[in-house]
């Protein structure tokens, strides 16, 4: 049996053009390759390069966006509304990728950025670097096999040099400094130095607050707010919290001090019996009764609140008091509340339901009876601002929080998002340097040295799969080399330099993106999350290995009348 031969794809192609000829020459014992009429079929060298393309072409939409001295690009969406930003999570997923093949690279990419919260531009110019060089050894015949082969052993090296290359810290939450280097290296690559350099110290602070021992880090407990006033650059870490609605009496205080905080999930309003009833009366006076039995239930609750709030808030003491419901509160219970001077809000969200007990103190009660004063949580000050229509509710001044609030301030809509976007990464980053207890030398002192390090290992391999390995160091380079390219300085001359100091000194050498020459990142305080490093090792290269070794593409085609 002769099998249609992938490399050729010229007579197989023929015999699909006329298919009325091709039946009827077959020789008998030729297999015949049966794909529909209409479906579109790539053979190996125009599948290759048709894969090869996808993965250069989203490199190059990608490659201006890395670090610090990275370009911004502005989306613009179908209704005109407009997105600045150089985050490549963000422009991957609005981005509208119509091939198949670079939609998969994104998707790759953004799963990273969802695992671990970095590293999506890093991953896409890797897998496009490890193709566009794989290619040249592809057009002198070398077989995909065998390149992928280089790589698999490449990639293992390196994860084993990435371990001995990691700088172990022994408590990151103790090494405040440390932190705040690592998370200013991530935020400084998707907003302005100026603001990244506050906003670092925002976050690692975020998350020392929220850090409780034994657990696990939970950055859900960190509430991010924006409020559309003032500036950018006066976003700020509140340890309490920040809800988003104000109190729903006009009667009732606009600031607190010394407040007792009672958190609460109970209906303070009218409720309906639940089978269908019918009320009958002859009288007025058994009218009013109807009403005030029916009311007396949803009373006797706020009662106990009242009482509650009298026997703990005394003249001596000069506490005041403050409820915050999960469930309504209906007017004449605001009412009541509004007459004892307490601040009642009402429908907070269930997260902050989980936020408050955390960041106050006291309990969340589902029910009003049997309230005591343990229940209670405390903070220096509640006040309400209002800003056009909407109105805040700030917490603040209280004692051994684990809850906090990042609130965003800024001018326009797309400098709030941006900060969002940019707040986020800066939090997964500390959260990562946390759990992975290490961090690695930034401003491409890792991927250096990583070169460095194959150039030596691939010595001890033999054969073709040596290529592949030589291949991987190079790629491997793409992320100095851009960073310098970015920087608009002189690639080659910097990059030599840069190599030639870590051969001769074996100590991690970074690059400076304001002039090029090699640094130490380790006095720089330029740190790399562990965990981002060791991700885009495991995704990019098998990615790029998939990608190699496919030698057709076959997109469907179905007939107009089916």
């Amino acid at each position: 049996l002769k099998s249609a031969a992938p490399s050729g794809g010229g007579a197989d192609q023929q015999s699909r053009a006329e298919p009325s000829r091709a039946e009827n020459t077959v020789a008998p014992g030729v297999m015949v390759t049966v794909v529909n009429s209409k479906a579109d079929v790539l053979k190996a060298s125009q599948a290759l390069a048709v894969n090869l393309n996808a993965a250069k072409g989203l490199q190059e939409v990608m490659k201006t966006n890395l670090g610090p001295r990275g370009t911004l690009k502005m989306l613009v969406g179908g209704a005109g509304q407009i997105k600045i930003t150089k985050d490549g999570h963000v422009l991957l997923g609005e981005m509208q990728i119509q091939h198949p093949t670079a939609s998969m690279i994104a998707r790759a990419a953004t799963a990273q950025d969802d695992i671990t919260g970095d590293g999506t531009t890093s991953s896409v110019m890797f897998i496009g670097e490890l193709m566009k060089l794989a290619e040249t050894c592809l057009a002198e015949g070398l077989h995909p096999r065998l390149i992928a082969e280089g790589f698999d052993l490449a990639r293992e090296e390196m994860v084993t040099f990435l371990d001995s290359f990691k700088v172990a810290v022994a408590n990151p939450l103790g090494d405040r400094e440390r932190l705040v280097c690592v998370a200013r290296t991530s935020l400084r690559t998707k907003i302005a130095p100026t603001i990244a350099d506050p906003m670092a110290e925002v976050v690692v602070d975020a998350v020392r607050c929220i850090k409780m021992p034994e657990q696990p880090l939970d950055l859900n407990m960190v509430e991010v707010l924006h409020m559309k006033n003032k500036l950018v650059t006066d976003t700020r870490l509140i340890k309490g919290l920040v809800l988003d609605h104000g109190a729903r009496h006009p009667d009732m205080p606009k600031r607190l001090e010394n407040c007792y905080i009672l958190t609460c999930n109970v209906s303070l309003e009218y409720e309906k019996s639940e089978v269908n009833a019918g009320f009958f009366y002859s009288s007025a006076e058994q009218r009013d009764k109807l009403v005030e039995s029916e009311r007396k239930f949803t009373d006797e609750k706020v009662r106990k609140i009242v009482e509650l709030k009298r026997k703990v808030c005394t003249e001596e003491n000069k506490k005041s008091f403050v409820v915050i419901n999960q469930k309504g509160i209906d007017p004449p219970s605001l009412e009541m509340l509004a007459h004892e001077g307490i601040i009642a809000l009402r429908r907070a969200k269930r997260r902050n339901m989980e936020r408050l007990p955390l960041a106050v103190g006291g309990t969340a009660v589902n029910s009003v009876d049997d309230l005591d004063l343990d229940d209670l949580g405390h903070a220096d000050v509640v006040y309400e601002q209002s800003l056009e229509d909407d109105k805040f509710t700030f917490i603040e001044g209280v004692k051994n929080p684990n809850s906090c609030t990042v609130l965003i301030q800024g001018s326009t809509d797309h400098s709030i998002a941006q900060m969002k976007d940019a707040i986020r990464d800066g939090l997964r980053s500390v959260q990562n340097a946390v759990e992975d207890e290490a961090v690695v030398p930034g401003a491409g002192a890792f991927e250096v040295a990583a070169h460095v390090h194959l150039e030596q290992f691939k010595r001890s391999i033999e054969g073709k799969p040596r290529l592949g390995v030589e291949l991987f160091g190079k790629a491997l380079l793409v992320v100095p080399k851009t960073l310098l390219e970015n920087s608009g300085l002189d690639v080659q001359d910097k990059l030599l330099k840069v190599i030639g100091e870590r051969e001769s000194k074996k100590t991690p050498v970074g690059i400076s993106v304001a002039t090029g020459d090699p640094i130490d990142p380790t006095i720089e305080g330029i740190w790399d999350n562990f965990s981002v490093k060791k991700q885009m090792l495991g995704l990019a290269p098998v990615l790029a290995q998939q990608l190699l070794l496919v030698d057709e593409v076959i997109r469907a085609g179905k007939s107009a009348q089916g």
